[in-house]
């Protein structure tokens, strides 16, 4: 004769409870406002100078045409040096901080999984062993007894029914949560590389202004010794010799000056790759050709950021979390109706669980309606709403923080290429001034002092030359990350 299976006949009880699971995840619908994004709180386009324009003696190069935009260009095809190119790729691997945002980016993954896990039951199997004594005086045999009991089945422990969508507004704000920090760590590797650019650039410039600075040095000790030998002999005044040495112990100071901020610039530029660099440093400042394709960037319209900038991408993600939590808070007001359920089999012996009989099952349903809370529930709907506009306000700011960094890129890419020109042509003035005088000088027409000034004029027209062409490339670079690019 077979025997029977213990659970042949399922109860009505766990059919009702996957009826309910069913009915829940089916139904379940948000309370959360409908989203929609903001207005841009910026002009349709960016600010240009006209007037500024028409008075200038030049006009500025035309963008090309058929010009890439920031966020089709990649950073290799932006920084052709490959010593940058070489430390951008480094820095990528090794810097702590976009290494932070890469966790980050597991954190805020692993939170939303947790979170998800919440819409879907938590299905567990136990087996247990129970043993208790009862005293003689209680027993209804009048003798102790010890009484055994064994348990095994599977059961779901208070599971919410999302019939008001608490838990998927949760979900949905854990899970803008985690797409917000990706897109901030989009934002940081931009970051990066401009930062890396930067810094490179920095410190090459340094390098080409100490390089002047400890060549106008020399220049100027030889001269210095040579007035000091004329002086000996009483064809030169004790004050040609004491100006010279002003001029030359200038220079002096300017090159160890510019010598302490190239290693501080070096350092910087270590600690943003994360390792010491691989090679000496080389390279030079881009020519004026590579600094005209690097400004050849269209900008587009201020609309075109939200899309490009993985900053306002991030707080946008940030707003809708807030928006989400606002339907958790609102569902918060209806009833919550949870579910245990179990079923199993009980014996009063290990090799009795699977004898037919020994079934058992619990079903036990829970609804709770918040009638009296303080206000809990008001405050958190309260508070909700106050995040929310906290988020607005932040996404706005970043739109308008945006907006500026592009204008101020723009506004410099009109100005500085007719400033480095300008300052180009004082070096080229001040050194032709220098050759006159000098001339004059040996011919017995112009003063050492006219000469000195000279030369201290050509110095500080090369050293400003050089800070000009810093500007404009570090300029180039800001407009390159303020439209997007760098991610690729």
């Amino acid at each position: 004769m077979t025997k029977p299976v213990p659970f042949a006949g399922a109860p009505r009880a766990a059919l009702l409870t996957a009826a309910l699971l069913g009915a829940s995840l089916l139904s379940a619908c948000s309370m959360a406002p409908t989203y929609e994004r903001p207005a841009a709180p910026v002009a349709a386009a960016f600010p240009s100078d006209s007037a500024g324009a028409a008075s200038r003696t030049s006009v500025p190069l035309p963008l090309a045409a058929n010009a890439r935009t920031a966020v089709d260009t990649g950073w290799r095809d932006y920084f052709t040096d490959q010593r940058l190119q070489s430390l951008i790729a480094a820095s990528l691997e090794n810097n702590r901080d976009l290494r932070t945002a890469v966790l980050r980016i597991e954190e805020a993954r692993a939170l939303y999984n947790v979170q998800s896990a919440d819409r879907l039951p938590n299905v567990n199997a136990s087996f247990g062993e129970t043993r208790a004594k009862t005293p003689a005086f209680l027993s209804s045999t009048g003798q102790t007894t010890i009484g055994k009991r064994y348990d095994i089945g599977a059961s779901v422990s208070a599971f919410e029914l999302d019939f008001f969508g608490r838990v998927k507004s949760l979900n949905d704000a854990a899970l803008a949560s985690y797409l917000a920090t990706e897109e901030a760590r989009s934002a940081a590797q931009i970051a990066l590389v401009s930062q890396v650019a930067q810094a490179y650039y920095t410190e090459r410039a340094y390098a080409e202004q100490y390089a002047l600075a400890q060549q106008t040095y020399e220049a100027r000790a030889r001269t210095y010794k040579l007035t000091q030998q004329r002086a000996e002999v009483g064809a030169s005044s004790r004050l040609d010799l004491r100006s010279n040495e002003t001029l030359m112990e200038t220079a002096r100071a300017s090159a160890l000056t510019l010598a302490r901020q190239r290693a501080q610039a070096e350092n910087a530029l270590t600690l943003l790759v994360g390792q010491p660099p691989a090679s000496a440093a080389s390279g030079a400042m881009p020519t004026d050709a590579q600094l005209d394709a690097l400004n050849a960037l269209p900008e587009g319209l201020p609309s075109d950021l939200l899309t490009r900038r993985p900053d306002i991408r991030s707080a946008e993600q940030r707003l809708k979390s807030a928006s989400a939590n606002i339907g958790a808070a609102r569902a918060a007001f209806f009833p919550r109706i949870s579910l245990t359920a179990a079923i199993g089999s009980s014996s009063p012996s290990l090799h009795g669980l699977f004898d037919s009989g020994s079934g058992s099952w619990s079903f036990a349903p829970q609804l709770t309606l918040p009638i009296f809370d303080a206000g809990r529930n008001s405050a958190n709907l309260t508070l909700s709403e106050v995040r929310k506009n906290i988020a607005v306000a932040d996404y706005e700011k970043t739109i308008q923080t945006a907006f500026r960094e592009v204008a101020d890129a723009l506004a410099a890419r009109d100005y500085l290429g007719e400033q480095v020109n300008a300052q180009r042509a004082v070096q080229e003035a001040q050194a032709d001034r220098l050759k006159l005088l000098q001339l004059r000088f040996d011919n017995g027409v112009a003063s050492t002092l006219d000469v000195l000034d000279a030369q201290r004029e050509l110095f500080s027209a090369q050293q400003s030359l050089v800070q000009a062409r810093l500007l404009r490339t570090t300029t180039a670079i800001d407009l390159y990350r303020a439209l997007g690019g760098g991610l690729r």
